[in-house]
This record gives C-alpha cells, sequence and structure tokens, in this order.
C-alpha cells in the first residue's frame, strides 16, 4: 500500500466522521477504482503512480461532466462535479506551468533527436514520462505540436 493510498483511506475516515458527503462518495468513487485495478492487476496493492493515473483518469472524467452539464444547464450538477474536482485534483501532485511543461518537451525533443511532426508519438511518450501526473496530455500535447518544426 503506497503512500497516497493510505493518505485517501485516512482521509475517508475522517470525511465520514465529520459527515462530509461529497468528500466520502469522491472518496469511495476512488477507492472503488483502486479496488477495481487491483483486482485488474492481481496484485496486493497499488503504487503511487497507479493511483496518480487513477485520479488523473477521474479528473478528466469531471472535467468532462462538467462541460456537458454546462451545455445542458444544470448548474446543481456543475456545482457538485466542481466540488468533487477539488478534492480529485487535492490529490494530485502541483501541476507544472507552461513554461516549465515547453522546457521538458524542448529536452525531450533534443534527447530523441525529433526532427519532423512524424516524430510527435516518441516525443509524447518521452514527454509524459518526464511530467509523471504533472500536467495534463492535452497541454504537453500543445506544446509538442507547437515546438516540433
Amino acid at each position: 500500500m503506497g503512500k497516497l493510498e493510505k493518505k485517501i483511506a485516512g482521509d475517508l475516515k475522517e470525511s465520514i466522521k465529520t459527515k462530509d458527503q461529497i468528500k466520502t462518495s469522491t472518496l469511495r468513487m476512488i477507492i472503488a477504482a483502486m479496488q477495481n485495478l487491483v483486482i485488474e492487476k492481481q496484485v496486493k496493492g497499488l503504487e503511487d503512480g497507479d493511483v496518480l493515473k487513477i485520479i488523473s483518469k477521474q479528473v478528466k472524467q469531471h472535467l468532462d461532466s462538467i462541460e456537458s452539464f454546462k451545455k445542458a444547464e444544470r448548474q446543481e450538477l456543475v456545482e457538485k462535479e466542481t466540488k468533487e474536482l477539488d478534492i480529485l485534483k487535492s490529490y494530485l501532485p502541483e501541476q507544472l506551468g507552461q513554461e516549465k511543461i515547453e522546457e521538458i518537451v524542448k529536452k525531450v525533443i533534443s534527447e530523441t533527436g525529433a526532427s519532423s511532426k512524424a516524430d510527435f508519438g516518441k516525443v509524447m511518450k518521452q514527454a509524459m514520462q518526464e511530467v509523471k501526473g504533472q500536467a495534463d496530455g492535452k497541454t504537453v500535447s500543445a506544446a509538442v505540436q507547437k515546438l516540433l518544426p
């Protein structure tokens, strides 16, 4: 059991005690996704990297939901999803700024010797390993497209 998994379990206990329903349901959702991955991978516990991937996926789903609810003018659901999103983001590492992402992408481009848009996949793969959950894939992709000749 990784540090992040323990922190989430401890926070769940705390949210149950304080009767914070939104936080409790959000943490239960994360724990359910973690248990599904444990079963899928057939391992005893998850590493923090796996938990971060789960949380990142949940963040992406919440962002999509918020967008859909705004289009449907369902403000109460937008507010609920936004609160859950804030809770999820609190477990992610601090996100990198645009300048830092571009700096990493430039370094990866020079390391891989990428010279055209055809090398996009190779650059993206290594860049995403470098940022390790500290940046959204869309942001990294935009930086790679901008910086590849």
